[in-house]
């Protein structure tokens, strides 16, 4: 061990826990401060040269843009009760006041593994952090400019099949474009965290390439719950970028197998003895992950 990791002081785990609970405190604070904001401030500038004049929230005039970009006009949004509207204003103000403060959630995870992580973990973290972000941007975008136009284009042709309106509640619509948007940049990410698994050697890419198939048809699963009432072509629209980053991450991986070896970064293996933490020197359960002394992780 270091000499750094000879004077870490060792905390008890239900510090740990407190800490963390403090600083998810910092992050739901930050989240009810972005949601009040969104519900509070004007949309325009007009307010500000009359401010005793009724004006239209900051989310009011967001859920109004998702409207007119995703919902063709053969469709008419209705509000089966008097309270629906201000529970689309109260939920679509949570949900993007969520997406305002998840900087501030991951900033706070970070400072509470911080101290446990190696530099040279950190080198892994950072790209993981950006790609993680990219790649779920990307299914967000893919799934708002995409997939959501095509499910409601695709439906239209089977209203008047079977003679029913185009009448459809707002916030059956708000919430299925807020489901879709989620679990598509969800589903963007699992490639990376595969690549992750296999880098950690948890997994293997011959798992993956000798059960091909099944992954395809678990990903097929996959994508028509994550694109409801879309039909069969819009399963089809997200399953093909899907397979192209599962593919792409099973290429990528193997370049870990092949120029990396397991390494005992964080705890020494001895044939005949336990396992022993990198950290403090404590015994470890080999079958487990976190050391019962330090609470260090060994990965």
């Amino acid at each position: 061990m270091t000499e750094e990791s000879d004077h870490e002081k060792l905390v008890p785990i239900w510090d740990h826990v407190a800490e963390l609970s403090v600083r998810l405190k910092v992050w739901v604070y930050a989240f009810f401060a972005a949601t009040v904001l969104l519900l509070v401030l004007p949309g325009d500038l007009s307010f500000f040269k009359n401010p005793l004049q009724l004006y239209h929230p900051l989310i009011t005039v967001i859920l109004l843009d998702i409207r007119n970009r995703l919902l063709p006009p053969q469709y008419t949004l209705i509000g089966p009760t008097v309270t629906t509207p201000l529970e689309i204003i109260v939920v679509g103000a949570a949900v993007f006041g969520f997406g305002i403060s998840l900087p501030v959630l991951v900033y706070e995870l970070y400072k509470f593994v911080d101290p446990a992580i190696k530099p040279s973990e950190r080198q892994s973290l950072y790209p993981f952090t950006i790609g993680f972000t990219i790649l779920f941007l990307a299914g967000a975008l893919f799934a708002f400019f995409v997939l959501i136009p095509f499910v409601f284009f695709f439906s239209i042709p089977f209203f008047s099949w079977v003679g029913v309106s185009t009448y459809i509640d707002a916030d059956q619509f708000y919430n299925l474009v807020f489901f879709i948007i989620v679990l598509t940049g969800l589903a963007f990410t699992l490639p990376l965290v595969f690549v992750v698994l296999v880098k950690l050697h948890f997994v293997g890419t011959t798992v993956l390439r000798k059960n091909r198939k099944y992954v395809w048809a678990f990903t097929l699963v996959a994508t028509a719950l994550a694109s409801p009432d879309g039909g069969p072509l819009a399963d089809i629209a997200l399953f093909i970028p899907m397979i192209i980053l599962i593919e792409g991450a099973i290429w990528f991986a193997k370049r870990y197998e092949k120029d990396e070896v397991p390494t005992t970064r964080s705890f020494l293996r001895v044939k005949s003895g336990p396992v022993i933490c990198a950290y403090c020197g404590g015994p470890m359960d080999p079958g487990g992950v976190f050391c019962g002394l330090c609470g260090k992780a060994r990965v």
